[in-house]
């Protein structure tokens, strides 16, 4: 973090976040007291995910906003989108199966399988979802375990974009 220091200052303060990649740099700026408001809904076509400056950074309402796409719930931190795939700041994935998180769809989607899993606003750690259902590290498939905006725990199984 870098922080810009100016004796009586009065505009409004920007945060600006800046992520290096190999061969990019993904930059996202935001007021930090904007009063806008977030559009929230259940998961569609694609997931995005923000890189990890912008995680840092707080900036979950603004990314929201200025990529027209919609929450999950206000603590999962993860958006979804329809139509389109954008120019986002993070990664992108797109949902091949929505799941309840229960006994008979975790056997019926999991057994014997290889995944790569991220918890978003979700009562249980990556490393007890693993041992509990017995997934193994890797593959191809991505598992996003999260609550939705009508606080019911669910599992976005995807592939990466």
């Amino acid at each position: 973090m870098l922080w810009e220091i100016e004796k009586d200052f009065q505009n409004d303060i920007v945060i600006k976040t800046i992520n290096f990649n190999k061969d990019k740099k993904e930059v996202f700026e935001f007021e930090l007291n904007s009063q806008r408001e977030p559009s929230f809904a259940l998961p569609k076509k694609y997931i995005f995910e923000p890189n990890s400056a912008i995680m840092k950074s707080g900036g979950f309402s603004e990314i929201s906003i200025q990529f027209h796409i919609d929450k999950l719930h206000q603590h999962s931190h993860l958006y979804s989108n329809e139509v389109e795939l954008i120019n986002f700041p993070g990664r992108q994935f797109q949902i091949k199966k929505i799941i309840d998180y229960s006994k008979k769809e975790m056997i019926a989607n999991f057994a014997n399988q290889k995944a790569n899993i991220t918890t978003r606003n979700f009562p249980e750690t990556v490393e007890n979802i693993r041992k509990k259902w017995k997934i193994k590290d890797g593959g191809n498939l991505y598992c996003f375990f999260t609550t939705d905006i009508n606080e019911n725990k669910i599992v976005l199984l995807c592939t990466k974009i």
